[in-house]
């Protein structure tokens, strides 16, 4: 998929980037769909463009999709597509839009991977140790939990981010830079808080620091790597892997999962789900809701205290 995207599909791109705010992730999900929709028209026709395809070759690129993706991904694949044409259309390039008949992909809903509140116990409690590396790993898994940030916000954040929260505020919050530059405040609870002052006291944090700093934002960055710059994202899911290895749960870790962890607990125990929204940062309600297929309990109980029939139920329990 090396096919050059035309000049119309690289405007697009910009546009998503400049006025939409993707992030870099996402534009480089698009572009890829995009190069692969460009090698696949190519194909059937030499020198053809995709601000130009038909809706039968959009139909054909769809099923050969079909073959040989997942259902998830053709469903990716069409969006990107549908994005595309309907730029083309609004900025006047195109008289029509090729995908505005072809049906949309059945995904099923697939249910975020959660830990229960046990193997995040177990996860978090397999940081033992002293010395620099144990202090930031315990801190960092601590932190992910705490905060329902995903794994690249918390490598992004720097020490202005969480210095009120480590200096002692009232409320401790850390500030964090989400999807698309969109800035949160989040509360650190009492472990992760302890856990992240112990990191960034003298024997954790500041032993890792390296006399001359590779790059200036290195020097801002909270979580460092063993050879004092900031921490990747991969870096990061490193860690937490090597620790779900010790305790057996390797093949439930995802990069996300200490998160879904947090939002599946939080709304277990009551939490609203508008607060768990705001925690996470998710743009849409509908992203948050469905954490609450992980937890029956939460559904039962959000049944009883809501629903005008849960009554009698509740009145017969009571007198028996």
């Amino acid at each position: 998929m090396t096919a050059p995207l035309p000049r119309n599909a690289e405007e697009y791109l910009s546009w998503l980037d400049v006025e939409r705010g993707r992030s870099p992730r996402t534009l480089a999900s698009y572009r890829h769909d995009l190069a692969g929709y460009q090698a696949f028209v190519e194909r059937r026709h030499a020198g053809a463009l995709i601000d130009r395809a038909t809706a039968d070759e959009v139909a054909a690129y769809v099923a050969s999709l079909r073959r040989s993706r997942s259902g998830s991904t053709v469903a990716r694949s069409l969006s990107t597509l549908r994005g595309f044409h309907r730029f083309l259309v609004e900025e006047g390039v195109a008289p029509s839009d090729p995908t505005a008949d072809i049906p949309g992909i059945a995904v099923a809903a697939l249910l975020p991977k959660a830990l229960s509140e046990d193997e995040t116990e177990r996860l978090l409690g397999a940081v033992v140790g002293t010395g620099p590396a144990m202090l930031r790993d315990r801190a960092l898994l601590e932190v992910l939990y705490g905060t329902g940030c995903r794994v690249s916000e918390v490598v992004g954040l720097n020490l202005g981010d969480v210095a009120e929260a480590v200096e002692g505020g009232d409320i401790p919050l850390i500030r964090v830079l989400g999807k698309g530059d969109k800035e949160r405040v989040v509360p650190l609870g009492r472990l992760a808080l302890a856990s992240l002052h112990d990191w960034l006291s003298g024997e954790g944090r500041p032993l890792l620091e390296p006399k001359k700093w590779k790059l200036r934002s290195d020097a801002e960055a909270v979580f460092l790597n063993m050879r004092g710059g900031r921490l990747t994202r991969v870096g990061a899911f490193g860690v937490v892997k090597k620790y779900a290895t010790r305790v057996d749960l390797a093949e439930r870790v995802s990069p996300h999962v200490l998160r879904h962890s947090c939002a599946t607990h939080m709304l277990a125990r009551g939490a609203d789900i508008r607060v768990v929204q705001e925690l996470l940062g998710h743009a849409s309600i509908a992203t948050t809701q469905r954490y609450t297929k992980v937890s029956p309990e939460h559904l039962r109980r959000a049944y009883e205290d809501a629903h005008p029939r849960a009554g009698r139920t509740k009145a017969r329990e009571d007198v028996a």
